[in-house]
């Protein structure tokens, strides 16, 4: 069954009136609905004849709200912010912001791979502007509308209307400074290995994992030290703190430059997992500034992988 027509005045009228009481002046209610003060006088007017009762108070060409205008404007102003926000949400985007690209990964994966390959996009894709943030925790897109894309880490996260894909299995190495391996020596069977293992807190593989793989017995005792991002751990070997669990993804330069070396090199095995993610709304999927950003950054990661020495072993 329909419902009853409604019964409100004329919607310009209701602008023009809010307009006017928001601002304060039927002059600046005119300048913002791009009409002459005239027509909005006539408009506020229409509406005080249809309520019949003044609106206004015009004295010495000064107009202020009766006390019905202000119970009007009151219920008005909550009734046109609701118009407002649905008439946001199904508009398209301005065109600056439409071609803005929000980017949100960890802060590790933002320092030691992908801030320093951004220049090389921005010059190939000057249209697109991009918004990068970080955060440790793990993020839900469907929570985050503000967000097109989301560089996971650890586990790939799961839902309906979300496309995920791999950045490829990462190798997950012991990793020092040559010092370091020279003092630590010849790995092998036998009472716990000494040496002072940095651990990075949020990394899903441990050195139990590690010890595991390599058929070496996990060592009693304290760890050493642990930190709550890759590129500490890995910042923190290069001092010469220890041995750094960690992905090779945050660690190539270091390795290029010899700062650190796979402990053991050739004897012992590094680990192989699927660590990073690059996650956005299906729905989104053929959008040019998601495109051009999913083929560059796999295009890149290709390229750096292929650049990268191959794992003794």
């Amino acid at each position: 069954m329909s419902r009853p027509m409604r019964r409100i005045p004329s919607f310009p009228a209701l602008r023009a009136f809010e307009a006017a009481a928001r601002l304060g002046s039927f002059a600046r209610a005119s300048a913002e609905l791009h009409l002459t003060p005239s027509a909005v006088s006539h408009q506020v007017r229409a509406l005080e004849r249809w309520f019949g009762r003044p609106l206004f108070r015009r004295a010495n060409r000064q107009a202020t709200l009766t006390v019905d205008g202000q119970r009007l404007l009151a219920g008005l102003a909550g009734a046109f912010d609701a118009i407002e926000a649905v008439c946001a949400e199904l508009s398209p985007p301005p065109a600056a912001l439409a071609a803005a690209l929000a980017v949100h990964c960890t802060p590790s994966f933002a320092a030691k791979w992908l801030g320093p390959r951004f220049p090389a996009f921005v010059e190939s894709h000057p249209g697109i502007a991009i918004r990068l943030s970080t955060s440790a925790d793990p993020v839900d897109l469907g929570r985050h509308a503000e967000i097109d894309i989301l560089i996971a880490y650890g586990r790939p996260p799961r839902g309906p209307g979300l496309t995920v894909e791999s950045l490829g299995p990462e190798e997950i190495a012991a990793l020092c400074t040559p010092e370091v391996d020279r003092a630590v020596g010849p790995l092998g069977p036998g009472p716990g290995e000494r040496f002072t293992r940095l651990d990075s807190s949020f990394s899903p593989l441990r050195w139990p994992d590690w010890f595991a793989h390599n058929g070496l017995p996990v060592p009693t005792g304290a760890a050493g030290a642990a930190f709550d991002r890759g590129s500490l751990v890995i910042a923190a070997a290069v001092q010469g703190l220890g041995v750094a669990l960690e992905t090779l993804r945050f660690a190539r330069d270091e390795i290029g430059a010899g700062q650190l070396v796979r402990l053991g090199g050739g004897r012992v095995a590094s680990l192989y997992r699927d660590l990073h993610f690059i996650c956005y709304r299906d729905r989104d999927a053929d959008l040019e500034k998601i495109r051009a950003f999913h083929r560059w950054l796999l295009d890149v990661e290709a390229e750096s992988r292929a650049g990268q020495a191959d794992p003794p072993g």
